[in-house]
């Protein structure tokens, strides 16, 4: 393309140029017009005022035709209709990304599951602070049936991250080789989630041998209490012994013992 046209007799003048650009209303004949022009230049037929020149009113060109309604100049009843509905556009608003309802919380949330370790230092090094609290949901869905079948939105809700973070971190994984991803994709309906297995023989001992797994086959985790045993307070070492007071550390825990009839006996 070029701006002489083929077989003229006289070139066209400059003024003749800004001319045909101030009446070009579509962009990609201004795009075809700046190719045209330094073409031109190349081959000797502008000077270098003259493509300036014509460069800088093109450049003007474009942001009047950006600035002009297309909608209204090529279907003004569409447009109407719009206004008439109250949208500046006939195309539905743009829907809004999702954020935390509180910011401060799910940072807090992200680097306590970060810092859980819900896999080998060595393979965590690999990953980010929110790549691994992403990570540790999928570890636990993983110890509970076996896989994950998780949204990204789930895991992003429950860790603290965004969906772009969540992604990253499985893509991650699955190219280092520690999980597979299966798809689950459905005709003219949409899509299941996807199924996430840990194959990594180092992160799945990893995940047998968690804290949770420990507290489960610990006795009595089921029903909430505790494994450490408790007893009475031996308190007779500091109480008064025949009328002086026993300073702490002089008679040992067993030091002393109490008869049925309430009489102090020395062991």
């Amino acid at each position: 393309m070029s701006f002489i046209p083929q077989g003229a007799v006289q070139p066209p003048t400059a003024l003749d140029l800004l001319t045909a650009i101030g009446g070009t209303k579509s962009l990609s004949t201004l795009d075809g017009y700046c190719r045209a022009l330094w073409i031109d230049w190349g081959e000797g037929r502008f000077t270098d005022e003259q493509a300036q020149s014509l460069s800088e009113a093109i450049e003007a060109r474009r942001r009047e035709v950006r600035g002009i309604d297309r909608l209204a100049v090529r279907a003004p009843q569409v447009a109407a209709q719009a206004r008439a509905a109250g949208r500046p556009s006939h195309f539905p608003p743009k829907r809004k990304a999702a954020r935390s309802p509180n910011r401060r919380a799910s940072i807090e949330r992200r680097r306590t599951l970060a810092a859980s370790g819900p896999m080998p230092p060595q393979l965590a090094s690999q990953f980010t602070t929110g790549e691994l609290a992403a990570l540790r949901i999928v570890a636990d869905a993983v110890r509970d049936r076996g896989f994950c079948i998780l949204t990204l939105g789930e895991i992003a809700a429950r860790a603290g991250i965004c969906v772009t973070t969540a992604r990253n971190a499985l893509r991650t994984a699955a190219r280092e080789g520690l999980v597979t991803i299966e798809e689950r994709r459905r005709d003219k309906r949409p899509n299941l989630a996807n199924v996430v297995r840990v194959v990594s023989r180092e992160w799945k001992t990893w995940i047998e041998r968690g804290p949770k797994g420990k507290a489960q086959s610990r006795p009595g985790a089921a029903e909430g209490g505790g494994c450490k045993k408790t007893g009475a307070t031996d308190k007779d070492s500091f109480r008064i012994l025949r009328g002086d007071r026993v300073k702490r550390g002089q008679l040992s825990q067993n030091a002393l013992r109490k008869t049925p009839n309430g009489v102090l006996l020395r062991t």
